[in-house]
């Protein structure tokens, strides 16, 4: 069997990883990597293939930096043409971005079966392109891997068959199961900071919803600068180049350059608080025993509020993100045991094997 697994951004590197570990253990696959290029820096990219050793790819469309309709539409024209030559047996595709959506329709246009990794997820906020492109995906796919029982059930109310649907767990959990050994033997990201006896908050800021706004984000800067703690915040891209560089300029900030999945693995272990408007992030966050704040209005995440390890920050306010950091420090959740048992890899192969 060939299944062709397209990815483009950093959380699919991830995902895709703890996969492309347990294919190449299963005799009679194969697997294909299509790499977007969706995420193009090599900070962001190239550097999670080499410390997770995932293949290179075999094919990378180089398709990034461009508005959604422009990314999406060329890469459908390009993934087409890998399809055309490669001819596998499943498209797998994972959450959420332009890739994903992109991957799903050039497939079901040819009538290979798409598989959907995280199907199901919702945050009900119809301005998210984000959630444009997983409900379009689900609604195209063939096979919907689940992550949690709410995803679930979010499939089902929408009138997708029930035979489509499979609860296997989440990949994201397997990932840090496999390659948190990994980075506490061999990671020095915290020689890095200043002291590395020091508590300190972890902040990821890069979505376009924040980043687009710049008195959003000003808020936000200026609330981790009142943090309780020092706040070591790795700096993307795009955060970078929409803000002068005095912004950053503070005592109470560390900027880091981009780091990748391990370094990043070792920071969530040892914050005292991870500050995010990532999605991913809140959960790598619970699998590390770190309460979490979101600078989001939602989370798909929505267990993870309910159990009390995340919690929503209101965004109209630098008291209000301020108040929501120093209430969720020393926090803790109730046990949560719904993303699985660490094995949702072989569980989404054994699903391809049968269908």
């Amino acid at each position: 069997m060939k299944i062709l697994t397209i990815i483009g951004a950093r959380p699919q590197f991830i995902k895709a990883a703890a996969v492309s570990h347990t294919v190449s253990d299963t005799l009679g696959l194969a697997e294909i990597l299509v790499h977007t290029g969706q995420h193009y820096d090599a900070a962001m990219s190239e550097v999670f293939f080499e410390e997770l050793g995932i293949p290179h790819p075999a094919y990378h469309l180089g398709i990034g930096g461009l508005s959604h309709g422009a990314m999406t539409g060329r890469q459908l024209e390009k993934i087409e043409e890998v399809l055309l030559q490669e001819k596998p047996d499943w498209v797998l595709v994972y959450g959420d971005t332009n890739s994903t959506l992109a991957g799903a329709l050039a497939a079901i246009k040819l009538q290979i079966p798409v598989a959907h990794v995280e199907a199901g997820l919702r945050s009900f906020n119809r301005r998210m392109p984000e959630e444009h492109n997983r409900v379009l995906t689900d609604h195209s796919a063939d096979l919907l891997l689940a992550p949690t029982p709410t995803a679930v059930e979010n499939l089902i109310r929408e009138g997708l068959s029930p035979s489509q649907i499979h609860h296997v767990g989440d990949v994201m959990f397997d990932a840090v199961k496999l390659f948190r050994p990994i980075a506490e033997a061999q990671s020095k990201v915290l020689s890095l900071l200043p002291s590395q006896n020091t508590s300190f908050i972890l902040a990821t800021i890069h979505r376009a919803e924040t980043t687009d706004n710049l008195a959003v984000l000003q808020r936000i800067i200026q609330a981790l600068q009142m943090s309780p703690l020092p706040v070591v915040l790795p700096l993307h891209p795009r955060t970078r180049k929409v803000t002068p560089d005095d912004w950053w300029e503070h005592r109470n900030l560390i900027i880091l350059d981009p780091v990748g999945y391990l370094d990043m693995l070792v920071l969530e272990q040892n914050a005292a608080l991870i500050v995010t408007d990532s999605g991913g992030v809140q959960k790598e966050a619970f699998f590390q025993g770190t309460p979490c704040v979101t600078l989001r209005t939602e989370t798909e995440w929505t267990e993870l509020i309910e159990a009390g390890w995340n919690r929503l920050a209101p965004l109209h306010s630098v008291e209000a993100i301020q108040a929501t950091i120093e209430t969720a420090m020393g926090s803790r959740g109730v046990t949560l045991d719904v993303y699985g048992d660490g094995h949702s890899a072989q569980k989404i192969i054994q699903q391809l094997l049968v269908h």
